[in-house]
Order: C-alpha cells, then sequence, then structure tokens
C-alpha cells in the first residue's frame, strides 16, 4: 500500500516546512508515501466559500486513480487515540487499497462531491488548527502510528 497526502497551498511557515520534511523523511523508512500540494484557487477573494470548495474538490477528485482509498481530516470525522489509528493503519495495509489517499483541505472544508467520493473522515482533535499546521500534526501521527505498528519505543502510554 502506498500513502498520498494531499493538501491545498503552500505551507507559508518555514518552521512547518521544517518539520514537515523531517516527518517525511521518518515515514518514507516504513512505508511508500508522498505528499502533493495542490495550488490555491486563483482569484479566491471573488469567489464565495462554496465556490472555492467545489473548484478546490475538483482538483481533488481530478489526483485519485481507480482503486484509491479516499480519507479526510476533516473536524467531525471519527477520532481516533494514537494507538487507535495504528491499528486503522495496520488494517488498511492488510486490505491492501493500492493507496491510500488522505486530504488536508483548504480553509472552508470539503465540498459536496468530495464528502460522497470518501470512504472515511478523520478528526485530529475537537479543536480547530489552521490547515497549515494540521499538516505537521498529521505527519507526525502517521510516523508514530508507523513506530507503534513496528513496536517500536517511540510511543509512550
Amino acid at each position: 500500500m502506498k500513502i498520498l497526502l494531499l493538501t491545498i497551498g503552500k505551507t507559508d511557515e518555514s518552521y512547518l516546512e521544517q518539520g514537515m520534511a523531517k516527518y517525511i523523511e521518518r515515514i518514507i523508512r516504513y512505508i511508500p508515501f508522498n505528499m502533493k500540494v495542490l495550488p490555491d484557487i486563483k482569484q479566491r477573494r471573488n469567489l464565495s466559500f462554496d465556490q472555492q470548495k467545489t473548484l478546490e474538490g475538483k482538483m481533488i477528485l481530478d489526483q485519485l486513480l481507480p482503486g484509491d482509498e479516499l480519507v479526510l481530516l476533516d473536524e467531525n470525522g471519527k477520532a481516533f487515540s494514537s494507538r487507535e489509528f495504528s491499528t486503522f493503519l495496520e488494517r488498511k495495509t492488510i486490505e491492501s487499497p493500492k493507496r491510500l489517499v488522505i486530504v488536508i483541505g483548504g480553509p472552508y472544508g470539503f465540498s459536496k462531491e468530495v464528502f460522497e467520493r470518501s470512504q472515511m473522515r478523520i478528526s485530529l482533535s475537537s479543536m480547530t488548527f489552521s490547515h497549515q499546521m494540521v499538516r505537521l500534526i498529521f505527519l507526525e501521527q502517521l510516523y508514530r502510528a508507523l513506530t507503534i505498528i513496528r513496536g517500536e519505543p517511540y510511543h509512550h502510554d
């Protein structure tokens, strides 16, 4: 199984970029992984939130291949502990979808079409984080899950 993390818009802060690079470097030792940044919508100020979500949704759906499983990071999704997330991830590697595509949307969430195409929604917290910070938080949790699966000492209960 491969994991693709899709995000909308570039990361503005260098400290977030550095942290993300650190965890991506660690993750690729465990599993085929790629992160793809989709460009921000041009002339967003002239568009409603729904129009922005629709355009972002089209970009997201255009990235999907047959057989991909789509998971959205969404504040209303299922909450996992780190250990539960590792169990979820391990189960996905056994079920073996070609690719597990995980999406961090833009600031206004996902379009109806993206929600309909997704197989699952995951919440990282009931708190709200900037979509740029979520990238780093999710990458750390993905790395943590992979170390839990391998029985390595990174995670402490």
